[in-house]
């Protein structure tokens, strides 16, 4: 799932990104060359219509976001559980004849006084 999700994420912030280049910021922004051609021909919402499309691009890709986290943390912790299930069955299959028992440590050798 997160193979898919990922690109889609990627997509939707590039589109976010030139939207958001294109909204006419305090000092013109790119919108600036566009803003007259669109009054003569007719399209004054323009604005309202790039406003309305940041926001929405936004949430949905901050949902997205969200879904991609939910979704990779329960694999992660299947594959965490389905490793466990193995130790437990490795544990429990070894033979009762072979000795498990630590060999002795040796404690390290004191250095010489100087």
């Amino acid at each position: 799932m997160t193979s898919i999700l990922v690109p889609i994420i990627v997509i939707l912030a590039i589109v976010l990104i030139a939207i958001v280049l294109i909204q006419k910021s305090k000092g013109g922004g790119l919108a600036a060359g566009f803003q007259s051609s669109n009054q003569i021909m007719g399209a004054p919402k323009t604005a309202d219509f790039l406003e309305k499309a940041t926001w929405t691009l936004m949430s949905v890709i901050a949902v997205l976001c969200i879904l991609c986290t939910v979704t990779t943390h329960k694999s992660v912790a299947e594959q965490g559980s389905v490793l466990q299930d193995g130790a437990v069955e490795s544990a429990m299959s070894t033979p009762e004849n072979v000795e498990t028992e630590a060999a002795p440590v040796e404690a390290p050798a004191e250095a010489p006084a100087n």
